[in-house]
C-alpha cells in the first residue's frame, strides 16, 4: 500500500494515498481498534455531515464572503454532494466507540471535504479547520448531526414504512367483513369480536405510533448549529445559527431551525429520548401485532389455526414440511433490539456533564438502528406476511359456537351466577351451553334460542 505524509497540530502521520482523510481520522483510526469494519459510524450520519458542512459553507459564504470565497463555496459544495450522494463512503472508517463528543468524525469529514474538494479545484484551496470547520466546532456539529439523520429516519424511512402496514390492515378489514370469532383475554376464552374490529386495534395502535412519532419531531428539528463549542457561540459570526438552519430545511426539503437556547442543545439529549421512546411504543405494538398473528396462525392442526399467513421457507432441519411464522419471528427479535437500544439511549443522555454530552456516538448509533430496524422489519413483515393472511372461516366458526363464555349472552335473563353455572356444567360435562342451560332448568328450548345469537354479539 502506497502512502503519503499529511500532518495536524500533533506531527506528521502517514495516510493511505488512495484515502481523503487526513492526520486525525488516522490516529483515530488507529487509535480506536473496537469494532472497526462491523460498528463504523452510521452511513446517515455521514448523510447529514455532508448536508451541513454545504449549509454552513453556504451561511458562511453569505455572512463572511471574503473569508468563504465564491470559488471554495463551489469546490465544498462539490465535494459534500458526493458525501450527500454517498459516493465517498469508504473514505469514512472510524467506529462509533470513539471520542463521546464525535470530533473525529467531525474531522474525518472536514479532512475528506477539504482534500475532496482541493482535488476538485486542482490546488490546494481549503483547509479542514479554516474552511470546511468555519463558525463551528464538533461540539454543536455531531449533536447537529444526529438531530437531521433523526429526522430523516422518522420521516423518510419509518413513517412510510408504518402508511405501508396500515393501508395492508385497512385492506384485510373490508376483505373479512361479515366474520365473527371468539374473542381472548389473559389467553383465555372471551366473547366474540368481528375479525375486522380485531384487525383494527392492530391499525390503530399504529396509527397511535405515527402520532407519537410525529409529536417527537418539533424537538428534533432545532439544530445546535452556532453554539461552537460550550453553546456561547464564539468564533461564529452573529446570525450564523439562523442561516445554517435555513440552508440545512433547503437542502434537505424539511423544516429545521436553530435551537432556542444552545446550552441546552449541546448538553441535553432528552429530545433524542423521548423520540426514542416512541419508536420503543412502536416496538413494543409490533411486537404485540407479530405475537398475535403467529398464535392465530399456530398449528396448523394442534394449534389455534384461526389464520393462514404465508409459507415462505422451510422450518426444520430434521421435520419435514414444517413450516415456521418466521416474518412475525424476525419482528420480534427486532423489538427486543430497539427496547435494548432505548435503554443504552437513556443511560448515555443522562451524561450531560457541565456544557457537553459525551456520549452522543453511541446515542446516535442506537437511535439509528433502531429506525432502521424496526423500518425494513414492518416493510419485510408487510409484503412477507400480512398482505398474504387468510380467514379459516371454518375454524373460526366451530372455536366461536364452542366458546363456553357465550354463555355472557344468557346474564340478563338468568343472571351472572347461574350463568356461571351454566358455563361450568358444561364444561365439566363436555356438554353443550344449550344443554347445560335446558339440564339446569334455567330456561326452556325456545327461550334460550332466542337469546343466544354469537354473531350479534360485537
Amino acid at each position: 500500500m502506497e502512502y503519503r505524509t499529511e500532518h495536524d497540530s500533533m506531527g506528521e502521520v502517514k495516510v493511505p494515498a488512495d484515502k481523503y482523510w487526513g492526520a486525525q481520522t488516522q490516529r483515530s483510526h488507529e487509535n480506536f481498534l473496537i469494532g472497526v469494519g462491523l460498528e463504523t459510524m452510521p452511513r446517515e450520519v455521514i448523510h447529514a455531515f455532508g448536508i451541513l458542512k454545504k449549509a454552513a459553507a453556504i451561511a458562511n459564504h453569505h455572512l463572511q464572503p471574503a473569508r468563504m470565497t465564491a470559488e471554495k463555496l463551489a469546490a465544498v459544495t462539490a465535494a459534500c454532494d458526493e458525501v450527500i450522494s454517498g459516493a465517498l463512503n469508504a473514505h469514512f472508517p472510524l467506529v462509533v466507540w470513539q471520542t463521546g463528543s464525535g470530533t473525529q468524525s467531525n474531522m474525518n469529514t472536514n479532512e475528506v471535504i477539504a482534500n475532496r474538494g482541493n482535488e476538485i479545484a486542482g490546488k490546494a484551496l481549503l483547509h479542514p479547520n479554516d474552511d470546511i470547520n468555519m463558525s463551528q466546532s464538533s461540539n454543536d456539529t455531531f449533536p447537529t448531526a444526529m438531530s437531521i439523520a433523526a429526522v430523516l429516519s422518522i420521516e423518510d424511512s419509518v413513517l412510510p414504512a408504518i402508511d405501508r402496514l396500515v393501508a395492508t390492515f385497512r385492506r384485510l378489514e373490508a376483505e373479512n367483513e361479515g366474520i365473527v370469532k371468539s374473542g381472548r383475554t389473559h389467553l383465555q376464552d372471551a366473547t366474540p369480536i368481528a375479525f375486522p374490529q380485531e384487525i383494527s386495534g392492530w391499525r390503530t395502535s399504529l396509527e397511535r405510533d405515527r402520532q407519537l412519532l410525529e409529536a417527537a419531531l418539533p424537538p428534533l428539528r432545532e439544530l445546535a448549529l452556532g453554539g461552537t463549542a460550550v453553546g456561547t457561540g464564539l468564533n461564529a459570526p452573529q446570525g450564523f445559527d439562523t442561516e445554517v438552519a435555513k440552508a440545512v430545511s433547503e437542502l434537505t426539503g424539511k423544516a429545521f431551525v436553530t435551537a432556542p437556547n444552545k446550552f441546552h442543545a449541546l448538553t441535553s439529549k432528552d429530545e433524542l429520548v423521548f423520540a426514542h421512546g416512541a419508536l420503543k411504543a412502536l416496538a413494543a405494538d409490533m411486537m404485540k401485532i407479530a405475537n398475535d398473528i403467529r398464535w392465530l396462525a399456530s398449528g396448523p392442526r394442534l394449534g389455534l389455526g384461526e389464520i393462514k399467513i404465508p409459507e415462505n421457507e422451510p422450518g426444520s432441519s430434521i421435520m419435514p414440511g414444517k413450516v415456521n411464522p418466521t416474518q412475525c419471528e424476525a419482528v420480534t427479535m427486532v423489538a427486543v433490539q430497539v427496547m435494548g437500544n432505548d435503554a443504552a439511549i437513556g443511560f448515555a443522555a443522562s451524561q450531560g456533564n457541565f456544557e457537553l454530552n459525551v456520549f452522543m456516538p453511541v446515542t446516535v448509533y442506537n437511535f439509528l438502528q433502531s429506525a432502521r430496524l424496526l423500518s425494513e422489519a414492518i416493510v419485510s413483515f408487510d409484503k412477507n406476511c400480512v398482505a398474504g393472511i387468510k380467514a379459516n372461516r371454518d375454524k373460526m366458526a366451530a372455536n366461536l359456537h364452542n366458546s363456553l363464555m357465550l354463555v355472557t349472552a344468557l346474564n340478563p335473563y338468568i343472571g351472572y351466577e347461574n350463568a356461571a353455572k351454566t358455563a361450568k356444567l358444561a364444561y365439566t360435562e363436555n356438554i353443550s351451553l344449550r344443554e347445560a342451560c335446558l339440564s339446569l332448568g334455567l330456561m326452556t328450548a325456545e327461550r334460550f334460542d332466542a337469546a343466544f345469537h354469537p354473531e350479534e354479539m360485537i
